[in-house]
């Protein structure tokens, strides 16, 4: 007997006014490793006989030929105060990367979570001032998403701050309070070898930085940290898949 696709649960509200920018993907869009738009992208180029193409497209897409070095990033966080790591990415062995739960406790190994186990559907890519659920910004993550968090008690100003520096680069880009952060804010990433990706216990790298306060030195730190990791999920989807408001879901 089939099993049961899950339920695609509502996306959460889009509190900060952003226009969708492409198509939306269609309801209920299967939750494989790439997605049916995903694989409908890369089809459409095969068949169209420009594969030499799609992959000068993904170079560009995916950040290839961007300067910057993880050293620099280390340099730029401590700078501004903020602590920064990487670390390998994490899926318990003999479990599966999606989880079909929204409550279920993942096994992270970071907080606010940088890559791991994850829900089988993405959140609608955007800037968000309710929380949304980590399980599934994980999987944004996942596709090469950088993630700005920061706590309830975070005052509204730094909160317009950080809503600036999203709308510098929408794409691939996202933001949502994150309740354990408190007064702090954070940014992670998840990259990796898409060629790899799963195999063999591999699962990527995971960065995170937690920083006390957004100030101009914060700021340079986080678009150094945005330029060097932003559409390297260990995936491999490309840029050009993750507009705000699009998403596996339409409103």
């Amino acid at each position: 007997m089939a099993k049961k696709k899950p339920r695609t649960p509502p996306p959460p509200r889009v509190q900060a006014p952003q226009r969708r920018t492409g198509p939306s993907r269609k309801a209920g869009a299967p939750a494989d490793d790439l997605g049916l738009s995903h694989r409908s992208w890369l089809y459409g180029a095969a068949a169209a006989g420009i594969i030499g193409l799609v992959v000068v497209v993904l170079f560009v897409a995916l950040g290839g030929g961007k300067s910057g070095d993880a050293k620099a990033v280390a340099a730029d966080m401590a700078a501004a105060n903020c602590t920064f790591k990487t670390v390998d990415g994490y899926v318990p062995k003999g479990q599966p990367t999606h989880v079909n739960s929204l409550s279920k406790k993942l096994a992270w190994n970071t907080s606010p979570p940088s890559n791991g186990q994850h829900y089988p559907l993405w959140a609608v890519w955007g800037f968000y001032t309710q929380p949304v659920n980590p399980r599934m910004v994980v999987h944004n993550e996942e596709h090469g998403g950088v993630v700005v968090w920061w706590g309830p008690k975070v005052p509204q100003l730094t909160v317009a701050k950080l809503l600036a520096f999203y709308n510098e680069e929408p794409t691939g880009s996202f933001g949502t309070p994150y309740a354990s952060l408190g007064k702090k804010i954070a940014i992670t990433a998840w990259t990796g070898d898409n060629s790899r990706y799963q195999r063999n216990g591999y699962y990527g790298q995971g960065h995170i930085a937690v920083c006390p306060r957004y100030t101009a030195a914060t700021k340079k730190a986080f678009e150094s940290f945005r330029k060097l990791y932003r559409g390297h999920g260990p995936e491999g989807i490309p840029l050009s898949a993750d507009k705000p408001g699009e998403g596996p879901t339409t409103q």
